[in-house]
């Protein structure tokens, strides 16, 4: 996990026995385990506030995409078009773009992209 060998961690095992002794090694182990849950709790608490902080950015992002699509979309089909009934003659006005003041295609006439 942290580049601990197994032979490194025999060692370090061996010299807490000796030096902290049998009689205190689980109170010490217990008090290790602790604090190494707490360090991991708050480690995982700051990891999924970065990941949420992450996440609203990138909704944001997407819902200033979606609005500028649906501006778009209400600029070429305005509500006050006429549009033919299903069964007529479809016989649409050029879309007139406000922004350049020139006429474009109707959908079904533009190139594709």
């Amino acid at each position: 996990m942290f580049g601990v060998d197994s032979t490194e961690f025999l060692i370090v095992a061996v010299l807490a026995l000796i030096f902290i002794g049998p009689k205190d090694l689980p109170k010490v182990m217990r008090t290790v385990g602790y604090w190494v849950g707490r360090v991991r709790g708050m480690a995982r608490h700051f990891t999924s506030g970065i990941e949420n902080m992450i996440r609203e950015a990138e909704l944001e992002e997407m819902e200033k995409k979606w609005r500028e699509e649906n501006e778009r979309i209400l600029r070429l089909h305005p509500a006050d078009a006429h549009y033919p009934e299903p069964g007529q003659p479809d016989e649409m006005p050029p879309v007139v773009n406000p922004e350049a003041g020139e006429e474009e295609l109707p959908p079904e006439k533009r190139p594709l992209p």
